[in-house]
């Protein structure tokens, strides 16, 4: 083996047996997810991959798909401490982040943390609250912590953003950012269930809620799995494959702003993560084109021509995609080896 054939995490190499009891244990919990929200096994499983992660999550649908129905099957599959805000347009930042509050008895300040303090934060409608509320969720959602009064105050880890928000319905809601859409793993849609699962829901025999979900791992769970993904295998030629598609992305004429950094380094973590949920201890190309979607769409802004002829970020990625080579399969590390 050559040193520039091929980079990975630090560490042991993840072994295809431990691959094998992860993918085992994703199965279990997104079974367990399933069960309250029918007909969206795919949207699962890259809620998941946003789970194993640490990375935050973006639902953005239509009213009544079952949005917050699949944040709070998340929460509820963990044993952990969660939180629900309702965003809306008087919720102020420190209903989110926490205030310092003068204690008469002990003559100090104390600070009484805000509902941010919790492994799982459920933003519901996350863009009817003001730019100044939603911004105080940057710090945290990038840093693990916030910052109150001059003290920095650490976040439980895992710590996992869950908002959601919906499109059509604009009036009285303040879009989000580029920086904060940037620092969400990434951005999801349910879309409306098939026919059959249509009818399971109007019959309610197979319909569950997520308070009758029974909590199958913890906060430790959790971290084990990330810790997992990152002794995943990643070729060199995925790594380039990952940058290729980047750069097509900021040089692209439609595209007024292309992925960040972040961006690449999110899709390579996302990219690890998905390929251990699926037992593989090695990330393939399919993996890459299966989360670019899903990682970068939102953070593509679109020229105002592009939005003038109805374009979508990820109808772009899709172009991008499809006219960029992608590396030979069989990209795993006894591969390589033989190579």
């Amino acid at each position: 083996m050559t040193t520039d054939t091929y980079l990975h995490a630090p560490g042991k190499p993840l072994t295809a047996n431990e691959a094998a009891i992860a993918a085992d244990e994703a199965d279990r919990l997104a079974t367990a997810i399933e069960s309250v929200v029918l007909g969206k096994p795919g949207v699962v499983r890259l809620a998941l991959t946003a789970l194993f992660s640490e990375g935050h999550l973006l639902l953005e649908d239509v009213p009544g798909v079952g949005k917050t129905t699949l944040a709070r099957g998340i929460a509820a599959v963990m044993e952990g401490d969660w939180r629900r805000v309702q965003f809306t347009p008087d919720l102020l930042p420190a209903d989110v982040t926490g205030v310092t509050v003068f204690n008469q008895r002990s003559r100090e300040f104390e600070f009484h943390p805000g509902p941010v303090f919790a492994n799982v934060l459920i933003a519901d409608e996350i863009n009817r609250a003001s730019p100044k509320t939603q911004s105080a969720l940057l710090e945290v959602m990038e840093e693990r912590h916030v910052t109150v009064d001059g003290h920095r105050h650490p976040v439980p880890r895992p710590f996992l953003v869950v908002a959601t928000q919906n499109p059509v319905e604009m009036d009285g809601t303040y879009r989000l950012p580029e920086a904060q859409l940037d620092r969400f793993l990434m951005r999801l849609s349910l879309g409306y269930p098939d026919a059959a699962a249509e009818l399971a829901l109007m019959r309610g025999a197979a319909l569950r809620s997520p308070e009758d979900v029974e909590p199958l791992t913890n906060a430790r769970g959790v971290a084990l799995m990330g810790e997992l993904a990152a002794r995943v295998f990643v070729h060199d030629q995925v790594y380039e494959y990952v940058l290729k598609l980047a750069r097509q992305t900021r040089e692209h004429p439609d595209l007024r702003l292309g992925v960040s950094p972040r961006g690449t380094v999110a899709l390579v973590r996302a990219a690890r993560t998905h390929a251990l949920a699926d037992g593989r201890p090695f990330v393939s190309p399919e993996d890459v084109k299966e989360l670019v979607g899903p990682v970068w769409a939102h953070r593509l802004v679109l020229t105002p021509d592009a939005a003038l002829r109805d374009l979508t970020g990820a109808a772009v990625l899709h172009q991008i995609v499809e006219a960029t080579p992608a590396p030979r399969p069989g990209l795993a590390p006894a591969a390589a080896e033989r190579a």
